[in-house]
């Protein structure tokens, strides 16, 4: 896992960008476990209260489950239906884009290319 530390974005948001990443290419599989907090924390080397932040929003994203005692783990049974708040949220952030895009003068046109171009390369390259 590598975390861009130059990176405007959280480091506790690209945990979970990077664990969501690899549950959704394989990498990660329903019932496997992933590093403890503190082992994760000393992978990136980063401090452990980051690493827990972003395990505790996956938990309640469902996308991984602790068991006490045990591990944490990827969830067995990843959620396939829409969550709503989630998909208004999105909504809101392509509202947000589209504004900034107008303001641009990017048109239509070139906003839907490179969206398609994106879903088309897939998560591994959001950044680019």
């Amino acid at each position: 896992m590598m975390i861009d530390k130059t990176s405007a974005k959280p480091y506790y948001e690209q945990i979970i960008l990077l664990i969501k990443e690899q549950v959704l290419q394989g990498i990660l599989k329903p019932g496997e476990q992933i590093p403890s907090v503190r082992e994760m924390a000393r992978q990136l080397m980063m401090n452990p209260n980051t690493v827990s932040k972003a395990y505790k929003l996956l938990e309640v994203q469902g996308i991984i489950v602790t068991v006490k005692g045990r591990g944490t783990y990827i969830a067995e049974h990843q959620a396939t239906d829409r969550d709503n708040v989630k998909i208004a949220q999105l909504k809101a952030q392509l509202q947000e884009l589209v504004l900034e895009a107008v303001y641009l003068n990017v048109s239509e046109a070139e906003m839907s290319e490179w969206l398609t171009a994106q879903f088309e390369r897939g998560p591994k390259d959001a950044d680019n």
